[in-house]
Parts: structure tokens; C-alpha cells; sequence
């Protein structure tokens, strides 16, 4: 009896520690994906000209609103009551003359057809429209229907953008909007005179664009320097003056595609018209500094023109004076420049870099003739869009580390101390404390190229796991994947789903492949890129042998996650090598590289000419599809901008023909390509983590 007793006690043990093992294992979900996406998304920060008033926009869970804070308590306020996830996006803030008003654009632009995002397919349609709102409360009025608002500096005016002409209308709240002048091209980026008498634009006509100055007094036109190039970006000098644009070479009849392209610095004087070149670019790297900051030039005091350039092979701030022509690097080493801010005197910028933090952004200023820049926001958080109000003791700007998401904060720059303006944005269900530090890790592609990376590795992870794993690819190609939560909505959410995953067991590995930005101009602009021989995919290849190294993951179980240009990999990695990579979740990708070049004139990436497309269907998804065999879930909105919606249409013709990869599809039906709807997001993020689920999770590892 004592035996049999004894025997009974020993099964219940063993069974009791088996349980013990297995529990220990399990992830325990302590949220949802509603919880870690319940986050108000900030953007659009601006500064009134006058006084200490700030105003951003908050998109939460859909709802986007105007919100601003005023010194010196900084207590946040929302100023408009959008109740509804309608899609309707919300920006272009601008503050008028006295700082008393706000004019906001509301409405997404129209896509190549005319039409207006409409992602809830509302019957009555959408449309695009300007509007204005007071500072002190009260309904917002209806201006006209248009975008790229610019108030006057002396008067209660404004002119903006529609239908490829520059409108000008007054803020009243009847007004009553109309064509600034009449004149052939496509008109726009106004820019107003200090005086505000004259307005500066640009006059696009194809192979050309020309500088105009439009006089309000007289209704008259003089173009500045015309030529057969194509100018643009003009600013004023803070006396009114002169004009400074950049001048690029005109197009050629025949289309060559290239890396970049050498620019002019131009100065004129804007009574006579006549210009002078005041510095030019030594080499063909001009192009991409030119339209990816917020401002690519600007007039500061003393006689000094600020500019982004790549020359020296990274994105930097530059400063000429007009006068001498001496040109000073003012934020020299290898690392990148992004946002920046000119203070109100014109003396001092502020700007946003990874330097000593490449994986990271920090907020530092420097003096406009130059100097040594001064380190303002240290430590392990992402800094960016600073504004300095005029009083020259607050700084505005928009924040993030690894748990906590964008925010707005204020900081008193003279004692360095700073501290979110509206807290109250991050709910308490928010998991910040659930949430993991994701891991800076390196590794050699096989040609040598070093690449970065962050790694999620979830709680309680060991070796011997044998969890699945994710590889999460983002889209642009220039884009950078940072050790916290992005500074872009779209990249904000994809670290909310990264985290979501590691929550649930897998280990999530966020690869800043080769021609992506923060690394220099020769990593974004790596040879045989994209169309021309995809070299950025070996990138991916190496993240996964790196993933099948690791001791906690079981390497017959590594899936693929990413969308637009992360989709294009996600489907490459699929049809190239799905013995490597198990599943994937495709969002809006590129899948046939001459389809895009014949149905975009050229796609963005000069593809044009029998060889080059012939590299560019051997560097796509579709021309190794007979060899995927992976299931793959495709993810789309038939209203993409970015990318055309028969890319997935034809892929999965593809596959279905070919019938051996398992296929799941979600369509959303008028969404666009950063889909708008916060519930859809929701569906997107649900669907892949349960894809992920029943093709990777529950067939291998037992910890969910």
C-alpha cells in the first residue's frame, strides 16, 4: 500500500512540476493591442510669432483635434472637438499675424484621379478644407477648399494652394476667396514679403520652373533670373530686399536617372530680378537634403543663408554669408541632421541629430556664423520638431524613449529641465511599464556592410526557448527604425505592434537595411538597390541567419512582417527563400518592379529601358514566385497613393495559379496607403498578430 501510495505521490509531483515548467514559459499577456495603442499621436507642432502659445495636433484612437498650451503654466487645452475616426486628416497649423487665430487644413490631398480620401466611403464624399479657429474658444469657420496655408505677417490675410494656383482670401468669417493672379504652370509655395506687400512663388511648367514676385499694390509679375533651369524654394531677406532660392538644372529631353544632382545657391535682388550665384554644390549629391527637412533654406540675421546639404556625405546644416560667400559646416562628423528651427532673432539654430547616439535623436543648437553645438536634450529618449517661443526661454518640442510614446514637452533652456505639457494623452491603461527596452545589435551582411538593428526580446526569454521569431522591415526605403517609439504615426504604430509581439513570445528583430537613412549618403545610396538588384535583401537574409543563432528562437520558425517597402521585402524574402522565412504579413508592397516603372513613368527610380527592366522584374517578388511556398497574409487599401493596388492584385493571380503557398487577404475598400481609420489599424495589427498565431506560435513553440 505504502508503494502504491508513494507511486501515486511521485506521478502528481512529476505532473506538478511538468505544469510549473510550462507556466513558466507561458507570456503573460498583460494587454491588449487596444491598450498599447490608445496613445494621442502628436504632430504639427507650431509657435504663435507673439507671446508663448503653442499648438500641435493629437490623433487619438482616430479622433484628431487641435490642442495648445500657453506660458508660462503650459497647460495643455483642446481647442477643437472632432468626435468621430472619420479618416479626415488634420495639419498644416498656422498661426496668423498676431497669434490670436489658427488656420488648419482638414482633409487628406487628392490622389491622380481628383479624389479625396474617403476611407469610411461616406456617400456624401470628402473634400479638402481650410479652416480657422480662435485661440480663445468658440467654433472653427469654414475658409475655402485648398491646403499649404500662408498667413500675412501684417494683416489678417492669408494665400494659399488649390488646383495648381495660389488663392488669397481674408480671415473673416465670410470669406470670400480669390485666384491671386492668373499666370501659366503650376503655382505655388508662396512666400510673403516682410512687408507684406509682395509674394514670392515658384512657377512650375515642366522641364522648367522660374521665381515670380507677384505685387499686391500694383497686380503685377516680375519672374527673377528666368532660365532653363528649374528654381525653387524661395525665401526674403529679413529687410525684403532680396530673394533667395536654389536652382537646379532643367530636365533633358531624354530622361537620365541618377544618385543626385548639383545645386545653386542663388541670391537676387528683388526690384531689378537680377541674381548672383553665391555658392554651388561640389558634387551630384544635391536632391534629397533639398526636400526631405521641413525647410531646406532659410534667411537668418546678419547677412547668413542656412541650408541642408549632403556634400560631405551626410545630411548637415551649413551656413553662408552673403556677403564674403564663406561657407561653414556647422554640424560637422558622420552623423545626420533632420528637424531644425531658427530662432526668432535669426542668430541661433536648433536642431535634431544622432550624433554620439546614431540609433537615436537629440535636440542641440548652434550659432548661425557657426561654433561648437551645444548637447540640450541628453540621455536615452528620441527629441525632435524643437520650437523656440519668442521669449527665448521655452523649448517646445515632441519626445519619446522606449516605454513612453511621443509626447509634447516644454523645457526652460537655461536650466535644461523639461516636462511633458499634456501627460494626461497617455492613458492609464496604457502598458508603459509592460512594455520592453529594445536592443541595439549589429551584424555583418555578407558583403560586409554593417547594419543595425533593434531587438525585442521578450521578458523571461532563455536559451533554449525554441520561441518563433519576426523580422519587421519599414517601409520608404528612407526611413530609420530607432531604439524607442518613431517620430512618424505610421513607424509610431509598427513599434506598438513590434512590442505587442514580444508581449505574446516572439522575439521581434527591426532590421535598418541598407538604403535606408541616419548612416550617411553612401549607406542610403548603396549600390544595386531596389530595381537594380534588390542588394538591400541580403540585409534581410543575414537577419535571419542572425535570429536562427540565437538560443531562445527556434530557426524553423522566422516570419516576415513590413509594409510598402518593408512589404516589397517581406514578399521577396517569401518567394527567394521560404525555407528560411516561415510566414509573412505583406502591408501595401511593391511586388513587380517594371509593372511599377511602366505604370508610373519610371516609378520614382528611373526605370525605364529594356535592361533596366529587365533588372528590375529580376529584382521583384513575382519573378521567383514559383519557388514560395510559405502562407503569407496580403494587406491593402484600394485607394493607395504610394502604391498601386494591382501590385497585390497581380501577385496573388500569381500564387493562386501556382497553388502552393496558403494565401490570406484583408481589403480595405477606398483606404489609402498610411491607412487613416484607427479602427483599421486596429484590424491590420489584429490580423497579423493572429496570422502569426496559427502559422508560427502554435505549432512549434508551447509557451502561448
Amino acid at each position: 500500500m505504502k508503494s502504491t501510495a508513494f507511486k501515486k505521490d511521485s506521478v502528481l509531483f512529476c505532473l506538478f512540476v511538468l505544469l510549473f515548467a510550462f507556466l513558466s514559459i507561458q507570456p503573460v499577456q498583460s494587454y491588449t493591442l487596444e491598450d498599447i495603442m490608445s496613445y494621442a499621436f502628436p504632430s504639427s507642432l507650431v509657435a504663435a510669432p507673439k507671446g508663448a502659445t503653442v499648438a500641435w495636433v493629437f490623433n487619438w484612437d482616430g479622433k484628431r483635434n487641435i490642442w495648445i498650451a500657453q506660458g508660462p503654466e503650459f497647460k495643455a487645452r483642446q481647442l477643437t472637438r472632432y468626435s468621430e475616426d472619420d479618416g479626415q486628416e488634420l495639419g498644416e497649423l498656422a498661426f496668423n499675424f498676431e497669434g490670436k487665430v489658427i488656420i488648419f487644413v482638414r482633409g487628406g490631398s487628392a490622389n491622380r484621379a481628383g479624389e479625396i480620401p474617403n476611407p469610411t466611403s461616406n456617400p456624401e464624399g470628402t473634400e479638402q478644407v481650410l479652416w480657422a479657429v480662435k485661440l480663445e474658444g468658440g467654433e472653427p469657420w469654414e475658409l475655402a477648399k485648398g491646403s499649404s496655408p500662408v498667413p500675412s505677417p501684417t494683416e489678417d490675410t492669408l494665400v494659399y494652394s488649390a488646383r495648381g494656383q495660389i488663392y488669397l482670401i481674408g480671415l473673416d468669417e465670410s470669406p470670400r476667396p480669390e485666384v491671386l493672379f492668373k499666370a501659366r504652370g503650376r503655382n505655388g509655395s508662396p512666400c510673403w514679403s516682410p512687408d507684406g506687400k509682395k509674394i514670392a512663388f515658384v512657377s512650375s511648367r515642366g522641364d522648367h520652373s522660374f521665381i515670380g514676385v507677384y505685387d499686391l499694390e500694383n497686380k503685377t509679375i516680375d519672374w527673377i533670373a528666368p532660365s532653363v533651369d528649374r528654381d525653387g524654394y524661395p525665401v526674403w531677406s529679413p529687410c525684403g530686399k532680396y530673394i533667395a532660392f536654389i536652382r537646379f538644372p532643367g530636365s533633358m529631353a531624354t530622361p537620365v536617372y541618377s544618385d543626385g544632382q548639383r545645386f545653386v545657391l542663388m541670391v537676387a535682388d528683388a526690384e531689378s530680378g537680377k541674381a548672383e550665384e553665391i555658392w554651388r554644390c561640389p558634387n551630384e549629391t544635391g536632391g534629397f537634403s533639398q526636400y526631405y527637412p521641413d525647410q531646406t533654406l532659410r534667411w537668418a540675421a546678419d547677412g547668413y543663408l542656412v541650408f541642408y546639404s549632403e556634400h560631405e556625405k551626410w545630411m548637415h546644416l551649413y551656413s553662408v554669408s552673403v556677403k564674403d560667400r564663406k561657407v561653414v559646416c556647422l554640424t560637422p562628423g558622420d552623423y545626420e541632421v533632420e528637424n531644425s528651427f531658427l530662432v526668432f532673432d535669426g542668430k541661433t539654430l536648433i536642431y535634431n541629430s544622432n550624433s554620439g547616439d546614431i540609433d537615436r535623436r537629440h535636440l542641440w543648437s548652434v550659432p548661425v556664423p557657426g561654433g561648437k553645438s551645444k548637447l540640450l536634450t541628453p540621455g536615452e529618449g528620441i527629441e525632435w520638431s524643437p520650437v523656440l517661443l519668442p521669449n527665448g526661454d521655452d523649448l517646445v518640442f515632441l519626445c519619446s524613449t522606449a516605454s513612453q510614446p511621443a509626447a509634447p514637452a516644454v523645457m526652460d533652456i537655461k536650466k535644461k529641465k523639461w516636462r511633458l505639457i499634456a501627460p494626461e494623452a497617455i492613458p492609464q491603461a496604457f502598458p508603459m511599464k509592460d512594455l520592453v527596452i529594445p536592443e541595439q545589435v549589429l551584424f555583418k551582411a555578407p558583403d560586409g556592410l554593417t547594419i543595425h538593428n533593434q531587438l525585442f526580446l521578450p521578458k523571461g526569454a532563455k536559451p533554449g526557448d525554441k520561441r518563433p521569431a519576426v523580422i519587421f522591415m519599414h517601409g520608404g526605403p528612407i526611413r530609420q527604425m530607432l531604439l524607442g517609439w518613431h517620430m512618424r504615426g505610421y513607424y509610431h504604430n509598427a513599434y506598438a505592434l513590434n512590442q505587442y509581439l514580444a508581449q505574446k513570445g516572439y522575439v521581434v528583430l527591426s532590421v535598418n537595411y541598407r538604403s535606408g537613412i541616419g548612416y550617411g549618403f553612401d549607406f542610403r545610396r548603396a549600390p544595386e538597390q531596389g530595381p537594380r538588384g534588390a542588394s538591400e535583401y541580403q540585409d534581410i537574409v543575414a537577419a535571419g541567419r542572425y535570429l536562427q543563432n540565437r538560443p531562445e528562437v527556434d530557426p524553423n520558425k522566422i516570419g516576415l512582417w513590413g509594409g510598402s517597402y518593408g512589404g516589397y521585402l517581406t514578399a521577396l524574402g517569401l518567394a527567394r527563400d521560404s525555407e528560411l522565412f516561415a510566414a509573412g504579413v505583406d502591408l501595401h508592397g511593391v511586388h513587380d518592379w517594371s509593372l511599377r516603372g511602366r505604370r508610373r513613368d519610371g516609378g520614382g527610380w528611373g526605370i525605364q529601358g529594356e535592361d533596366l527592366m529587365s533588372s528590375a522584374f529580376q529584382s521583384s517578388p513575382v519573378a521567383d514566385v514559383y519557388y514560395w511556398t510559405s502562407p503569407v497574409l496580403f494587406i491593402h487599401g484600394d485607394d493607395d497613393r504610394n502604391v498601386d493596388f494591382i501590385q497585390t492584385t497581380d501577385l496573388v493571380q500569381r500564387l493562386r495559379e501556382l497553388g502552393k503557398a496558403p494565401i490570406e487577404i484583408l481589403v480595405f475598400p477606398d483606404e489609402v496607403h498610411g491607412f487613416l481609420l484607427h479602427r483599421v489599424w486596429l484590424k491590420v495589427y489584429n490580423a497579423a498578430a493572429d496570422f502569426f498565431d496559427r502559422f508560427l506560435m502554435k505549432s512549434t513553440w508551447r509557451g502561448n
